[in-house]
């Protein structure tokens, strides 16, 4: 029996790795996360699209429902943001914290100058966004961590650079 499990480790061990591991994992986190923020967030991840807008003195979090008819969706979506500008202003991050299961860059300075940043909940025909405006430099820095994280994370494709204007 102790052989049979020697080599069953040893042919585990010069097993190649499977090429499309990036990918599965990939998948595989994408999947967790958007779980996690189906939960957190109270909408479905997949009926609706997220953005992530850098601007020079903070940036904002846009979220809208796909289908222009899926009024359940984008009120789900402004009760959501109402609560996540009130509780960023609070210097409260949790719910990204349980969304991406970790802290995400930028939160630690985001929560140490919470007094410097303000959030203001706008809405949108099928959704809404959390404007982030600071004028201190260090703060906005710091939003544009969190919000080029966000970029990433949730694969967005919107740019990671902040305009200089």
């Amino acid at each position: 029996m102790a052989i049979a499990a020697q080599l069953n480790a040893q042919q585990q061990q010069s097993t190649p790795p499977c090429p499309m591991q990036p990918q599965h994992t990939s998948e595989h986190d994408t999947a967790a996360m958007n779980h996690r923020g189906d939960q957190a967030m109270g909408f479905s991840q997949t009926a609706t699209t997220h953005h992530f807008r850098l601007s020079k003195e903070g940036g904002s979090i846009e979220v809208e429902a796909n289908n222009v008819q899926d009024t359940a969706s984008r009120d789900q979506i402004r009760a959501h943001l109402r609560h996540i500008a009130t509780l960023f202003a609070a210097g409260n991050f949790d719910i990204p914290m349980f969304v991406h299961d970790q802290t995400p860059p930028g939160v630690p300075m985001m929560r140490q100058l919470k007094d410097a940043i303000s959030y203001k909940f706008e809405e949108t025909e099928r959704g809404g966004r959390v404007l982030i405006n600071t004028k201190d430099t260090n703060a906005s820095a710091a939003v544009h961590e969190f919000l080029r994280f966000q970029i990433k994370e949730h694969h967005t494709g919107d740019p990671l650079d902040a305009p200089s204007n």
